[in-house]
């Protein structure tokens, strides 16, 4: 009966489902353990005071930030204006992306009735 949860890594965006931050995007900081991560998005959830959420809370995006990464590599830490940036990068390429699925479904549409 149990699910197999896919795990998030440092520097995946993920979408908050549970919780006052429900609907939500925000970046793995850390992993703890097999159930649990910490993330930020540089806004409300700062770098420094990261939110411990649940792998069930959340859902993982297929994107991860570079820069990000390389960041907590190199230092093991992230500038929250960086955190921002990266998901601010992220929702104009998952917009992006749904804008192309819409104007592709409605050009069929379109060949389909003329």
């Amino acid at each position: 009966m149990s699910k197999e949860i896919e795990m998030p890594k440092p520097g995946q965006v993920v979408l908050v489902t549970q919780g006052r931050d429900a609907g939500t995007f925000a970046l793995v900081i850390r992993v703890e353990d097999e159930r649990f991560v910490w993330i930020a998005d540089g806004n409300k959830r700062r770098f420094d005071k990261p939110k411990k959420k649940n792998i069930r809370h959340i859902r993982p995006m297929p994107y991860f930030s570079a820069e990000v990464i390389r960041s907590l590599e190199e230092t093991g830490r992230v500038p929250n204006s960086k955190l921002r940036f990266a998901i601010q990068k992220f929702i104009s390429y998952y917009e992006g992306e749904g804008q192309e699925e819409n104007a592709e479904s409605t050009r069929k549409g379109e060949d389909s009735s003329g």
